[in-house]
């Protein structure tokens, strides 16, 4: 069974808003009380918090499927529906989140840093709250707000203060066992380590953890072997330490070769290149190990690097090369401003900001975009011509048929606004003379019979559009069915 996991792709749905009440509170002698319908509660949110006590991403690779809790409906009385509870979900620190497509989302390092990843739907106004001088007794409420619905890919990026780099077979796993109590698999086989292995190291007074990676080899960079697996763990380390096998039997081998491929891949992958680095030469237990170290330390102070000669073995040499290790890190964490949580950073709208936008497909469509009149169009339940009207003032008073007449659009152009397709009539609405009548009606959206319908005209489109690719039949069904020109508006 897996015990580390670094990269998952997690399917996640915030909670929906509760929908509003539609109430009339009546009791013995006031049969018409007033309205009372209650607002619905707010559905919960999904947010990632960095907790110093996690290590790995293991719980979402058996559990992708994260669902925040709904909103309750409300009911009358004015009684509102309770709120959907957000769900907090635990990460490492130095986990990076991004879309599917590789957009980084935000990259979380340092306890107690919160995201807010997936936003839960508002719950909808009951009538209560939709009263008004005017409108008494609005026969409606508002639907709840679906919450959001969105795959993101969730990667961890270990952090640690060294990174043991090397080829396979190397000595990195029994050299952390030995200098840390991090137990990895150790075998005389390449690739042993599929994982990187975490381990805390005490030299004295100071405390840093090291890491080890699978091994690296030629092409690493591109993808080959474990390459892009080793090589995102080694991102954030304060130090490399190049671990080199001095008792290989490969002849076309020898540590200084060795050490100018890590470091071609190293350049290759980027981002690496002020890091510090160590030179560690392994092995050298073995006899033929400790004399190629010896012949091959001169040839290596070009790189300018410390180099120890170590045994994991026998445990030579390992206390000075701790203690190097140690100064290192110390020298970079002084250097470094200490990790806080991520501060969160107020962005006010600008002030001529008028939170929409229209612009006109190639189908001659108006198309409305924005997050205030996509949320009322998705709050409004369209078999009632009561909530249709309110929705036709909310929009006007945005200012969304005055922009739609300043860009051309005539009356009876087909304009959407999120999943919703209308006939634009910019006669519709009233102002402040229009005083609403009957509940659940409203006399500005009578049926006019002499034109044709909003699915007629969708129709017909659809034929204009097949005729266009070469698709010719059926096109004089539809013509002669709904009596449509070929070139009618909607195709402008």
């Amino acid at each position: 069974m897996a015990t580390f996991v670094d990269r998952v792709v997690l399917h996640l749905q915030a909670g929906d808003g509760g929908h509003g009440c539609v109430s009339i509170h009546r009791e013995k002698f006031k049969p018409f009380g007033g309205p009372d319908g209650g607002n619905g509660g707010h559905g919960g949110g999904i947010l990632m918090e960095v907790d110093p006590n996690v290590h790995t991403l293991l719980d979402f690779h058996f559990h992708p499927h994260i669902k925040a809790t709904n909103g309750k409906g409300g009911s009358g009385n004015n009684r509102e529906g309770a709120n959907g509870g957000d769900l907090v979900l635990k990460v490492p620190s130095g986990t990076v989140v991004q879309t599917l497509d590789g957009q980084i989302i935000a990259d979380l390092v340092g306890p107690g840093t919160t995201l807010e990843i997936a936003r839960g739907g508002r719950g909808g106004r009951g009538n209560a709250a939709l009263a008004s001088a005017r409108r008494k007794a609005p026969g409606f409420a508002e639907l709840g707000e679906p919450g959001d619905r969105l795959d993101v890919v969730v990667e961890l990026k270990s952090v640690a203060d060294v990174g043991l780099v090397g080829f396979p077979s190397a000595g990195k796993s029994s050299l952390i066992s030995v200098i840390s109590a991090a137990k990895p698999k150790i075998a005389d086989y390449p690739f042993t380590t599929l994982v990187p292995n975490l381990g805390v190291v005490q030299a004295g007074e100071h405390v840093f953890t090291v890491a080890d990676v699978p091994g690296l080899i030629p092409g690493a960079a591109t993808g080959k072997g474990l390459g892009l697996e080793f090589l995102r763990h080694i991102e954030r380390t304060a130090v490399l330490a190049h671990v080199v096998d001095t008792a290989t039997l490969e002849t076309d081998r020898d540590p200084v070769a060795d050490i100018e491929a890590l470091e071609a891949e190293l350049a290759q992958y980027g981002g690496l290149g002020d890091r510090p680095r160590i030179i560690v030469l392994n092995k050298i237990d073995v006899p033929d190990g400790r004399d190629l170290a010896d012949i091959t330390t001169p040839d290596l102070e070009k790189f300018g690097w410390p180099i120890y000669q170590v045994s994991a073995a026998t445990r030579e040499g390992l206390q000075d090369l701790v203690y190097a290790l140690a100064r290192m890190v110390e020298e970079h964490r002084a250097a470094t401003p200490v990790l806080e949580p991520t501060r969160i950073v107020l962005r006010p709208k600008a002030v001529d900001d008028s939170g929409f936008e229209i612009k006109q497909d190639r189908e001659g469509v108006w198309v409305v975009s924005g997050a205030k009149p996509e949320r009322w169009v998705r709050q409004t339940t369209f078999d009632n011509a009561e909530a249709v009207g309110y929705l036709a003032d909310r929009l006007a008073r945005l200012g969304v048929e005055e922009k739609l007449g300043k860009l051309g659009a005539k009356a009876g152009d087909p304009v959407r606004i999120g999943e919703r397709e209308f006939d634009w009539q910019p006669t519709i609405y009233a102002g402040k003379d229009f005083t609403p009548g009957n509940r659940f009606t409203d006399e500005r959206l009578e049926d006019d019979i002499t034109r044709p319908r909003a699915a007629e005209r969708l129709a017909a489109r659809k034929a204009r559009r097949q005729r266009e690719e070469g698709d010719t039949a059926g096109d004089e069904w539809f013509e002669d069915e709904l009596d449509v020109p070929a070139d009618d508006d909607d195709d402008q």
